[in-house]
């Protein structure tokens, strides 16, 4: 099993729900492509919900990482694409409904004209290494 080790965030850090860096021993290495949330596995879509577009993409990132072996925890680090900037502390928020305290992935999190979509309102890319 790869060891983790979280190095200690500032408060800023703790409040935006990540890491300045997280140093892992061993393990395999899953790269994520981009994970969106504008639509879900039933079908159904969120154009201007940004807290739901967030969630969905968390989901579809869980399931990718089932898929090949991995959970959420097994996020390293996160790019985090966003098409409005006011949005951010939101996402930092919503964030730590998927991680544990003390446990943040590194992370950048980046405001860009568009997406694939115009609806798409966030798109997450992510590495995760697991045993």
């Amino acid at each position: 099993m790869p060891s983790r080790e979280y190095l200690k965030a500032d408060q800023r850090q703790r409040e935006r729900a990540y890491s300045p860096a997280v140093k892992i021993n061993g393990g395999t290495t899953i790269y994520l492509a981009g994970h969106t949330g504008y639509q879900d596995e039933r079908g159904e879509t969120y154009p201007g919900n940004f807290d739901d577009q967030v969630r969905v993409a968390f989901e579809r990132m869980r399931k990718t990482l089932e898929t090949a072996g991995g959970k959420l925890d097994d996020i390293v680090t996160m790019t985090v694409f966003i098409t409005d900037m006011a949005n951010g502390t939101r996402f930092t928020q919503l964030r730590k409904e998927f991680f544990k305290e003390g446990s943040y992935p590194a992370s950048a999190l980046i405001g860009i004209k568009e997406l694939a979509r115009p609806e798409m309102m966030i798109e997450i890319q992510a590495i995760a290494v697991v045993d």
